[in-house]
């Protein structure tokens, strides 16, 4: 506990730190004048949007999960499922990659478009494991950033529209998990199927990433308070320049577009062009980040207010697309859902026990957590 005296000490040492770093900040509010003056106002359009999120059950919920189960669904606000998978850490690579060559869905035909015949040539994360050596769960999350642009993909190439269409993905556009140059192509290939879809069905399809947080905006969130950026009584936007990405991101290529001027590296992980975004009509309602396909960049105005007639509605988040939050919750494996996913596991278990499963139900009845007896709980 801090006594009086290192209270005082660590006040004036705190006061004199921060004021010497001030200009720190200084620099943040001049970077913000050129993004200030570019800031525009968005007018609502009407169009279909579709949003798409993918989920896992995870394990934090789950009571009784030995084997840490992972349900991979991929979801859309009209709640048609594209995606599901059972994932365990201990899985065998090679399995997966059966499994994935045997089924005609989304992430096979990424992998095939992009010319990979196993899952750790689409990714440098996910890796071959000899029997016996530690296995790191983390690649299952990076499976199903892989499962959700598969969906995305499948989305923009795959199906016909009939009117002028927004598919918002949950994230920003851009990715490090992929191996090489693959997300680069795959970007190509998604610009490449809108502008097919415009020419065969004679309607526009535009695609948009919306984040809920960003390395950029919590950089110069406090610089835009001061300086009143985008405080207006109507909703608007700013394009985030290149540069102010750059400084906002630990590793530059996040932040990078496509051109190149034969020096250093072609762009390998960005899809999007940054925009900051204020939905509401009020001076300090949210601001989010918002990834257009580069491709789209000249159409911003439009795209947005696609975005804004979906987010008017939005709840119970205010002021956030409103599909997204229906994918959301269409996706959320939650209350009796989980429980389903629990009783799914126990019962496989069981299945896989044989004639010793009534050990493991007897095992169910112990008591797994004496410590809590100290709360009263077994004592009544």
């Amino acid at each position: 506990m801090l006594e009086p005296a290192d209270v005082e000490t660590l006040r004036l040492v705190m006061r004199e730190r921060i004021g010497a770093d001030m200009c720190l900040l200084d620099d943040i509010r001049d970077e913000l004048k050129d993004f200030k003056r570019n800031v525009k106002a968005i007018s609502p359009y009407s169009s279909n949007t579709i949003s798409i999120v993918g989920t896992d059950g995870g394990n934090n919920n789950l009571k009784f999960d030995p084997f840490v189960v992972h349900v991979i669904r991929v979801v859309d606000s009209n709640n048609v499922e594209y995606y599901m998978d059972v994932i365990t850490p201990t899985m065998p690579i090679d399995q997966l990659d059966n499994k994935i060559r045997g089924r005609n869905d989304a992430l096979k035909r990424m992998m095939d478009f992009l010319g990979v015949d196993s899952i750790t040539k689409l990714s440098h994360v996910i890796k071959y494991t000899k029997p016996g050596d530690p296995v790191s769960p983390s690649w299952i999350q990076v499976y199903r950033e892989l499962v959700e642009w598969a969906t995305l993909f499948s989305l923009v190439r795959d199906r016909d529209y009939a009117s002028d269409t927004l598919i918002v993905f949950d994230g920003n556009l851009r990715s490090k998990v992929f191996s090489g140059i693959l997300f680069n192509k795959l970007k190509t290939g998604i610009e490449e199927a809108v502008r097919e879809k415009e020419a065969k069905n004679h309607c526009k399809l535009y695609v948009v990433g919306v984040a809920k947080h960003s390395k950029v905006l919590d950089r110069y969130r406090l610089a835009m308070h001061i300086e009143k950026v985008m405080k207006t009584p109507y909703p608007c936007y700013g394009m985030v320049p290149r540069s102010m990405e750059e400084k906002a991101y630990i590793w530059s290529e996040y932040a990078r577009d496509d051109s190149f001027d034969g020096k250093g590296e072609i762009n390998k992980f960005v899809a999007g062009k940054m925009f900051l975004v204020k939905f509401g009509n009020k001076p300090d309602d949210p601001i989010w980040p918002v990834d257009i396909l580069m491709s789209q960049v000249d159409e911003c105005d439009r795209i947005l207010g696609y975005l804004l007639n979906d987010a008017i509605y939005g709840f119970p988040i205010p002021w956030y697309p409103m599909s997204l939050q229906k994918a959301h919750l269409n996706s959320a494996l939650v209350d009796f859902d989980m429980t389903i996913v629990q009783d799914e596991i126990m019962n496989s278990i069981r299945t896989a026990l044989g004639d010793k499963s009534e050990r493991f139900d007897h095992f169910l009845l112990t008591d797994d957590d004496i410590s809590q007896r100290r709360y009263g709980r077994g004592l009544r």
